[in-house]
């Protein structure tokens, strides 16, 4: 057994409406990361100076030393950009991404936080990377961000952001933290559950394109006039999607050393102007957000094919192909993951084994589908998927010349091609299903063989759908 845990779909072509308070078309949720003070340097005990998201790319780390330069661009983030960013933002509600450490060491830029009445979220406790972090390490690191947060904000964080994070991240925050958002993803438009830690833990994605991050790398942002336009635009496309229903959010990350400068400062306040233009606009913080969704979308218990056993799978899809639990088995085999937990996903799976049998195995597959109101449906001898089937079509209420033109019907075809006629009646009424019986029946061998394969797929896609649904 193999299994792929990414889910690769997601909400898929079947999006949630957000119903974000007021019929509002976007939220816009603006997050500013208050990092400075936290970032490696070794009067924090770190092995090396800072290298990340300054104003010189391609910084390198300086083991054993501070670094100069690298320490007083962080500064101008505390010292000048936080007030100016604050000037611009004091009158929204926005969310802080707080590293305990930095808020530690900056009373009166929290106390400005808290005065503005911003969310202030956890951002881990030191702005370093978790990726070489050994679980138990990493544990206690996110237990003592907790903790230390709670001890300088007064209260627990509801919100956690690593960012700098590693595989065990988001799974050890839903353990540690009684959190009621993770922002550790960059998988969405709008927010989602996932189980994890044990429970289920709710996604607010959060986003790398709308940041003031591209400022500070290569092929990024090289003025503010950039970042404006790529902020307006984004915002135009999501909004659009509002108006036609399906609202989403819109995430924007700042840091205050970056945004803080003046040329890009002035690009913000243009961009949330712009969008202070606009009816329906919902400016919220990322716990608002969390809020409204589990409110309006609580986690919902639903079929998991990838998480089933063996016995359990071929069970529950053993007879999507009629008859052939084989094909159900082999699908178990497959590369399944949570991508697969739809009825289209389980159907993909189960389509590739039949597709890829030899046409003997084939063959027995439509070998093993009944005639169409012939005589084990006279007998009640189908299946329950297949009797409700035809039932459906009106083929259990037949009159007497038109159950002899069936009979005859399948009696020509199966001499012809030796094997029923298979069409997906759900799809079709009494009439439709007899004139393409007339129509195929012309047809050669192998042109019928496969119309009757596809039908067969399409059969048991019909029969998935209607078991997930339920």
């Amino acid at each position: 057994m193999t299994r792929y845990p990414r889910d690769l779909t997601g909400y898929g072509n079947d999006l949630p409406t957000a119903h974000w308070p007021g019929g509002a078309k976007i939220a816009v949720q603006v997050v500013l990361n208050y990092e400075e003070g936290s970032e490696n340097n070794i009067l924090h005990g770190d092995d090396a100076s800072e290298a990340f998201l300054s104003e010189m790319t391609g910084a390198t780390p300086w083991p054993r030393q501070r670094h100069w330069n690298m320490e007083s661009i962080y500064e101008y983030g505390s010292r000048a950009g936080f007030w100016r960013v604050h000037s611009l933002l004091r009158h929204l509600p926005i969310t802080v991404y707080g590293v305990a450490t930095a808020l530690a060491r900056a009373p009166q830029q929290l106390a400005a936080m808290q005065q503005a009445g911003w969310e202030i979220a956890s951002h881990g406790l030191k702005w370093v990377e978790h990726k070489d972090m050994s679980v138990d390490d990493e544990r206690l690191q996110i237990r003592e961000a907790i903790r230390l947060h709670t001890e300088v904000t007064g209260q627990p964080p509801r919100g956690w952001y690593t960012g700098r994070c590693s595989m065990n991240t988001v799974a050890l925050a839903a353990e540690e933290g009684d959190f009621l958002y993770i922002a550790d993803s960059y998988a969405d438009d709008l927010p989602y559950w996932i189980s994890t830690g044990g429970k289920d833990q709710l996604i607010v994605p959060y986003t790398m394109d709308c940041n003031d991050m591209r400022f500070a790398i290569q092929a990024g942002f090289t003025n503010g006039d950039q970042f404006e336009s790529y902020l307006k635009d984004s915002f135009d496309m999501l909004y659009a999607e509002g108006q036609t229903g399906q609202a989403k959010m819109m995430s924007i990350g700042l840091h205050c050393r970056i945004i803080g400068r003046p040329g890009r400062a002035m690009a913000l306040k243009r961009a949330l102007d712009y969008f202070k233009q606009h009816d329906g606009v919902w400016f919220a913080t990322r716990a608002q957000i969390a809020d409204h969704w589990i409110k309006h979308h609580p986690p919902k218990r639903h079929l998991q094919p990838s998480a089933m056993d063996r016995q359990v799978f071929v069970t529950a899809f053993g007879d999507v192909f009629e008859h052939s639990p084989w094909i159900a088995d082999k699908a178990y085999d497959l590369e399944l993951g949570p991508t697969h937990d739809n009825a289209l996903g389980v159907h993909s799976a189960l389509a590739r084994v039949f597709r890829s049998a030899g046409e003997k195995q084939r063959l027995d597959v439509l070998m093993a589908h009944p005639d169409l109101a012939g005589k084990l449906a006279a007998a009640g001898s189908l299946t329950p998927d297949s009797t409700a089937e035809q039932a459906g079509a009106g083929l259990d209420m037949l009159t007497d010349a038109e159950r002899a033109t069936f009979t005859t019907l399948n009696e020509t075809y199966m001499s012809k091609f030796g094997f029923p006629f298979i069409i997906a009646v759900r799809d079709n009424s009494k009439a439709s299903i007899m004139a393409a019986f007339q129509r195929r029946i012309d047809n050669d061998r192998a042109t019928e063989f496969q119309e009757a394969c596809r039908q067969v797929e399409r059969i048991a896609l019909l029969r998935l759908q209607q078991k997930f649904a339920q």
